[in-house]
C-alpha cells in the first residue's frame, strides 16, 4: 500500500501478442494490491503469463464501471495501488476506464500511467496513410440519424481517420464509408494486429467494400481512411454513389435525396437533381 495514499494505475496490455507485456507492466501488475480488469479469465491468464500471483481482481467492464466508481475509491481511500486493464490495449480508449480516472482526479487521488500496446496507434502507423494529423473516432454509431451525421461530418475531414470495427459489421461500415467518401478514397484494413494471423489489406475503399461483402470477415479491424481533400465538398459521382446506396436500399428518390444531402453535407437542390437527370 502506498503510504501517502492510494494510486491508481492504468496499465496498457498486449491487443495480441502475450510477448509484448512490458516489464514496467509487470512490475506494476506485481505491486497492485487489486486489478481492476474487463475479465477476470482474461486477466488471470495475463497474470499468470507475467508470473504475477497476490493480487486480486475486481470486474470493470462496460456493465459494470460505473457502479465499481464507489469500491475503486474506497480502496484508493484505504491507501491501495489499484491497477486498471483492459482485454487488450490502453485503457479508456473504447474500452473501460475513463470514469475510473475522472473520479479518482475528482477526489485528490493520483493517477500513473503504464503505456503499453494500442491498436489504434498500431493500425494508424502501419496504414501507409498520412500519419502527422489525425482523428479517433472509435466505433460509429450503429444506424439512424446520429450515424448518418457522424458520417457526412468525417467525409469533410481533412485529417487521417481512425475507426474501429467488430468483423461481423465490417462489409456494412465500409459500404457506407465507400457512399459517403466516395469509392476511390484510399482505406487500410489491419485486422488480428500482433496475432498469428496479422493482415493489412489496402486499397480504395469502394474495393474494400465489395471484398468484405464476398468474404465473411474474421477478427477485430482497425480501419484507417484517408482524409479530404482540402477545400473539397462532394462531387458528383460521390452523390450518385451515395444515392445509388439509397435507393437499392429501398428509400423512395424524395428519402435518398433528403439522407444523402445530409450525409454528404450537400445542397438538397443539387442532390435533387442530380437524382432526377436523364441518363
Amino acid at each position: 500500500m502506498s503510504a501517502a495514499g492510494g494510486v491508481l494505475v492504468l496499465v496498457g496490455t498486449p491487443i495480441g501478442n502475450l510477448g509484448d507485456l512490458s516489464p514496467r507492466a509487470v512490475d506494476a501488475l506485481r505491486s497492485a494490491d487489486v486489478v481492476a480488469c474487463e475479465d477476470t479469465r482474461r486477466a488471470g491468464k495475463l497474470l499468470e503469463r507475467a508470473g504475477v500471483r497476490g493480487p486480486g481482481f475486481l470486474v470493470v467492464n462496460d456493465h459494470t464501471e460505473a457502479a465499481q466508481v464507489k469500491e475503486v475509491l474506497a480502496r484508493l481511500a484505504r491507501g491501495e495501488r489499484v491497477a486498471v486493464t483492459t482485454d487488450a490495449g490502453m485503457p479508456g480508449i473504447s474500452d473501460p476506464g475513463e470514469r475510473l480516472v475522472r473520479a479518482a482526479l475528482a477526489a485528490g487521488f493520483e493517477v500513473e500511467v503504464v503505456p503499453g500496446p494500442s491498436a489504434l496507434v498500431a493500425g494508424l502507423v502501419v496504414s501507409g496513410l498520412p500519419t502527422g494529423r489525425f482523428v479517433f473516432e472509435g466505433f460509429l454509431p450503429r444506424k439512424g440519424g446520429a450515424r448518418a451525421e457522424r458520417l457526412a461530418a468525417l467525409a469533410r475531414e481533412q485529417r487521417t481517420i481512425v475507426l474501429f470495427e467488430a468483423p461481423h459489421r465490417l462489409a456494412r461500415t465500409l459500404a457506407d464509408l465507400a457512399a459517403a467518401f466516395g469509392e476511390d478514397r484510399p482505406v487500410a484494413l489491419a485486422r488480428e494486429l500482433t496475432k498469428l494471423h496479422e493482415e493489412v489489406w489496402r486499397g480504395p475503399l469502394g474495393e474494400a467494400a465489395r471484398r468484405a461483402s464476398e468474404v465473411e470477415p474474421r477478427g477485430e479491424y482497425v480501419v484507417v481512411v484517408q482524409g479530404a481533400p482540402a477545400g473539397t465538398g462532394p462531387t458528383d459521382d460521390e452523390i450518385l454513389g451515395a444515392l445509388g446506396h439509397e435507393l437499392a436500399s429501398g428509400r423512395s428518390t424524395k428519402d435518398a435525396v433528403a439522407a444523402v444531402a445530409r450525409r454528404l453535407g450537400a445542397g438538397k437542390r443539387r442532390v435533387y437533381e442530380l437524382a432526377t437527370r436523364d441518363g
